[in-house]
C-alpha cells in the first residue's frame, strides 16, 4: 500500500509540473513587432533563391529609398485592405518613387503578397517569409521578377492589419539609362509583364530616355 501511495504522489507531482509549464508559456509576440524582422528575412531568402536560380545574378543591396516606398505600399494595403499594384487613389510604387526623387530612372519591379494569420499563434517571421517566397516561386511572373539578374537593389516592406500580413518587395536596376533633367514625370512610366520585355523596349529606344517601368508579378 505504501508503494502504491508513493507512486501516486509522484504522478501527481509530475502532472503538477507539466501544468505549471503550460501555464507559463508566453503569449505570441505582437505581430506589429514582427514586421521588420519579416521584411529582413524575406530579403535574405530572396537573395539566396536568386543565386540558386542564377549564380551570375547581381547581388541585391538593401536600398533605403526602395525600402521607404515598399513600406509605404505595404502600410497602405494593410490600412485599406487591398492587394494590387495600384492603390485606390492611383498611387503606384513608381509614382511614389518619382514623387520622392524626380531624377530617379531605371527599371522598377514589384512583387506583392498577403497571408492570413491566427492571432493565437502570432506571426513567426521565419515561417511567414518562407511561405511568401514559396508563393512567389509558384508564380512565373513573380519568379521571373525576383530572379531577374540585372536587378542590383531591393527594398521590402511588411505591414499587418486585422488578421492579414501584407508584403511589398521592390527591385531596381538603372540599366545604364541617361537622365533627362527636364523630362515630364507623368509621361515616363511604362508597365511591362516581365523585366526582359522592359529591357528589350529600352534597348530599341534612342537615348536619352528615362524609363521607370513598373512590372512583375501581380497579387
Amino acid at each position: 500500500m505504501m508503494r502504491s501511495a508513493i507512486t501516486a504522489l509522484a504522478f501527481l507531482l509530475l502532472a503538477g509540473c507539466a501544468s505549471m509549464e503550460q501555464a507559463a508559456s508566453p503569449p505570441p509576440a505582437d505581430p506589429q513587432t514582427q514586421m521588420a524582422p519579416l521584411a529582413l528575412r524575406i530579403a535574405v531568402l530572396v537573395e539566396e533563391q536568386r543565386l540558386k536560380l542564377d549564380p551570375s545574378a547581381k547581388a541585391l543591396a538593401i536600398d533605403p529609398e526602395l525600402t521607404k516606398i515598399a513600406e509605404m505600399r505595404a502600410r497602405d494595403m494593410a490600412k485599406k485592405n487591398y492587394l494590387a499594384h495600384a492603390a485606390p487613389n492611383g498611387d503606384t510604387s513608381a509614382s511614389l518613387l518619382m514623387a520622392d526623387d524626380a531624377k530617379w530612372q531605371g527599371l522598377l519591379g514589384e512583387n506583392l503578397a498577403a497571408q492570413h494569420y491566427v492571432k493565437e499563434s502570432g506571426v513567426d517571421a521565419d515561417a511567414f517569409a518562407a511561405r511568401f517566397l514559396d508563393e512567389w516561386m509558384k508564380s512565373q511572373p513573380h519568379r521571373e521578377n525576383l530572379a531577374y539578374p540585372a536587378y542590383d537593389r531591393t527594398g521590402v516592406g511588411a505591414a499587418v492589419n486585422g488578421d492579414t500580413v501584407y508584403v511589398a518587395q521592390l527591385f531596381a536596376s538603372d540599366m545604364g539609362l541617361k537622365p533627362l533633367a527636364d523630362a515630364d514625370p507623368s509621361s515616363t512610366v511604362t508597365s511591362y509583364s516581365t523585366p526582359a520585355a522592359a529591357q528589350k523596349d529600352a534597348a530599341r529606344r534612342p537615348p536619352p530616355i528615362r524609363l521607370r517601368g513598373t512590372q512583375g508579378g501581380g497579387p
